[in-house]
């Protein structure tokens, strides 16, 4: 990282103020006092009768714009949620009867379960290890669906050769960039759905969720939950008929969570300041430098999940230490609020 990456991020971590070292982002990420200040503001507004729905417009679409920056699409391939089960939802439901998907083994619930609900509708679904999904694809591949870097373990998925995979056979590729949007540069514009909760890396709050795609896919979907905000006039859309939904990602939008995107658009900004490739050379630095106090080889992910004795996940919470536990694993990661010193602590604390 040059000098000027290296002083945006000691600026950016200024805006925190962890009680504790905090290793758990792939729960839930840390709010920036700016973002902060905005919830508070939006929650004062609300208590003494000035909020004003309409005015929150704004905000949302400043937020939507700067995902799509961060990520190199058009706004008006974002549509806007609350989770990110929804959107999968959404997609899922486009698949017809007999379709065939694959998935990663272990793959995160909300990513599994709203396909799996198609099951009972002739929608077939497959779970393979993560590192044959690309091989796996075949002509009656009907869509692709996986997390581009996964909860449990910080595995990063071969994206690359699952767009070419998708691509050679006429497949669909559906990435959850939960775990890996805010700090992992991915080709999203090439990616024919995405889809993201914005409460961990990119330190929103919870209650706010991204769809992205390609023209060609997005064409392919139908709202599943209909509703005012995805109206072409959502303001004049508040009651009866006709429906008539926005273009573009736009139709999809689902009404917003205002607290949730006040806080969202100064978090964002707060990544754009420093930068994704930066933030990405930061984090994948301290999971290696686990990684290797920890004997493992180096994985370039922010997030690592290693086996612990008896006893050792104790001493890490009694040093004040937050981690996440896994599949009887201790799961930990790293963000750009997190140092060198961190790393060393927690290996401390697992060492005894």
């Amino acid at each position: 990282m040059n000098d000027a990456g290296r002083a945006r991020l000691r600026a950016a971590q200024q805006e925190f103020a962890a009680e504790n070292t905090y290793l758990n982002t792939a729960t839930h990420g840390l709010t920036p006092q700016r973002a902060l200040r905005a919830l508070d503001q939006h929650a004062r507004d609300v208590a003494a009768g000035r909020f004003q729905p309409g005015e929150a417009d704004a905000v949302v679409e400043r937020a939507r714009s700067a995902y799509a920056r961060l990520n190199g699409v058009s706004p008006a391939n974002v549509a806007i949620g609350t989770h990110v089960s929804q959107f999968v939802g959404t997609v899922a439901a486009a698949l017809a009867p007999g379709a065939q998907v694959l998935t990663a083994t272990g793959e995160f619930s909300s990513v599994v379960h709203p396909l799996l609900a198609r099951q009972d509708q002739g929608v077939r679904v497959r779970e393979v290890p993560l590192a044959d999904l690309a091989s796996e694809v075949g002509p009656g591949t009907a869509l692709v669906a996986v997390s581009a870097v996964q909860s449990a373990d910080g595995a990063i998925a071969p994206v690359e050769d699952l767009v070419a995979a998708c691509a050679d056979h006429g497949a669909r590729l559906l990435l959850d960039v939960t775990q890996s949007c805010g700090w992992l540069p991915l080709p999203l514009e090439r990616i024919d759905y995405t889809v993201c909760a914005t409460y961990k890396w990119l330190l929103g709050a919870r209650g706010s969720a991204l769809l992205t795609g390609t023209d060609e896919a997005l064409a392919e979907l139908s709202p599943l939950a209909a509703n005012w905000y995805g109206a072409e006039e959502p303001w004049k859309s508040l009651y009866g008929g006709p429906l008539r939904l926005a273009e573009g990602a736009r139709r999809l939008d689902l009404a917003p969570v205002w607290g949730a995107w006040a806080g969202l658009e100064e978090a964002l900004a707060l990544v754009e300041e420093v930068g994704v490739e930066a933030v990405h050379e930061h984090d994948a630095a301290l999971g290696d430098r686990f990684r290797e106090a920890m004997g493992l080889e180096p994985a370039g992910s922010a997030i690592v999940s290693v086996p612990v004795p008896e006893g050792a996940a104790e001493r890490v919470a009694e040093a004040g230490i937050v981690t996440a536990a896994r599949n009887g694993r201790l799961r930990a990661a790293f963000h750009l609020y997190n140092d060198e010193s961190d790393v060393d602590r927690l290996v401390k604390a697992l060492k005894g």
